[in-house]
């Protein structure tokens, strides 16, 4: 079996889903080491007459995430239809974004999506799992490593439906089509010291395929009387507006073919 329609779309339709696409941006990946004759030589009497010596330990990366919290209200066409709460912070080694959307389109039941992302500092993703509650149940489980993706999709009254998809790269962003705070993410995976076009991997959970996304900074743009940092998200079926304060934190999104907007409160 596969998701209907309905799901893949999210419960607030297609207004801010990125749909997802056939390519995949392959990032290439080098491996450095010592040369043949490098390897070869052998250790001076100092380090050989001292046996306790350890090797250098390399700097740490410093996380491209940042700690936050807050509360997006969702908007379509002028109507506030649903809000988010999420929070991004350490985990351990590690980083957890997690995040709670209620969904209340009219003349139809609310829903409610509750979300766990786990990622490395980089923002690489390690697991994925969302849960949403309206019409019908349905979760789903998504394991990465390696670059590849391992989904376990369960819908009520449906038996549950396993894939693994395969990506050009282990840097992949994960957007949820009813996650809001998964952009967030992006503004901050997003290299602003080179700027630029920069195209992502993308696994949007609900689509069950892998698609890409590309991203570049438009700079300044003023809106409503306030100053943004606009960033600009495309594929060929949709474009998304970012807008970030001065440290790249997403205060709005927009998606101006549909009419819709999530603000931050």
């Amino acid at each position: 079996m596969s998701a209907s329609r309905a799901a893949r779309r999210g419960v607030v339709g297609s207004s801010l889903a990125v749909v997802a696409l056939s390519g995949l941006l392959a990032r290439g990946t080098g491996s450095g080491g010592a040369s043949p004759s490098q390897e070869a030589r052998p250790l001076d009497r100092q380090a050989q007459a001292d046996p306790t010596q350890k090797p250098p330990i390399p700097p740490a990366v410093p996380p491209v995430l940042a700690v936050e919290k807050g509360k997006f209200r969702i908007v379509v066409d002028g109507q506030r239809v649903g809000t988010e709460e999420f929070e991004i912070t350490p985990s351990g080694k590690d980083w957890l974004a997690r995040g709670s959307t209620e969904i209340r389109p009219s003349g139809a039941p609310t829903a409610q999506v509750s979300s766990r992302l786990t990622l490395q500092p980089d923002g690489t993703p390690i697991h994925y799992e969302w849960t949403a509650e309206g019409q019908k149940k349905a979760s789903a489980a998504v394991d990465f490593q390696g670059g590849r993706a391992k989904i376990a999709l369960r819908i009520e009254n449906a038996q549950p439906f396993i894939q693994e998809l395969a990506f050009g790269s282990p840097h992949i962003l994960v957007l949820d089509n009813n996650v809001y705070h998964h952009y967030a993410i992006l503004a901050r995976l997003y290299d602003w010291n080179a700027k630029g076009s920069q195209t992502f991997p993308v696994l949007i959970p609900q689509d069950m395929t892998p698609g890409s996304i590309t991203v570049e900074a438009a700079g300044p743009e003023n809106v409503d009387g306030a100053t943004f940092e606009l960033l600009r998200a495309r594929t060929p079926d949709l474009e998304l507006n970012l807008y970030l304060d001065g440290n790249h934190r997403l205060l709005r999104l927009s998606a101006p073919a549909s009419k819709a907007e999530v603000r931050r409160e």
